[in-house]
């Protein structure tokens, strides 16, 4: 099973200048329950703009194309097809980031876990692929959240499962 899990603006943004654009509570509570005992696959500037490293009660996988790159906590693919050879049949393997590893792995993926922020921000860079008009996508899941004093937006957590 392969799931993308992702959080978009409105406009489909996903980052700027290698960050995440929002750091919402709930999306990181959620993304923590829904990883957690699985794999992680992100690209190396994902692996590189987490705070602590690697992903703890996860194995992490990281794409690069740099030769005998050496990570702690985390073992180096150079493509995701590569990475997803070393993965186990009975794994669920989360798809988070970047841009360019989301658009590999969108034809490949099961399931959409998204994050829904409501709201379009000033500035963006990295933008998640248009889905909503694919046909081969159903929305199995929504739920509706109101901003609170940890959420500063309000936002829907989105599950799709691909038909």
């Amino acid at each position: 099973m392969i799931s993308i899990i992702v959080a978009i603006a409105q406009n489909g943004a996903i980052g700027y200048k290698g960050d995440l654009i929002y750091h919402l509570s709930a999306d990181l509570k959620r993304f923590k329950k829904l990883t957690t005992g699985n794999v992680v696959i992100m690209g190396h500037n994902t692996f590189e703009s987490l705070p602590k490293g690697a992903l703890p009660n996860r194995r992490n996988i990281v794409l690069s194309h740099q030769k005998d790159l050496s990570l702690p906590g985390a073992e180096v693919y150079s493509s995701l097809d590569e990475a997803l050879c070393h993965c186990f049949r009975d794994e669920k393997v989360y798809i988070m980031g970047g841009a360019q590893v989301y658009a590999q792995a969108l034809g490949l993926a099961d399931e959409l876990e998204i994050t829904l922020v409501h709201d379009t921000p000033a500035q963006a860079d990295a933008f998640f692929l248009e889905f909503g008009n694919d046909e081969s996508w159903y929305l199995e899941n929504k739920e509706d959240h109101e901003a609170d004093e940890k959420n500063p937006y309000a936002y829907s957590f989105l599950t799709y499962k691909r038909i």
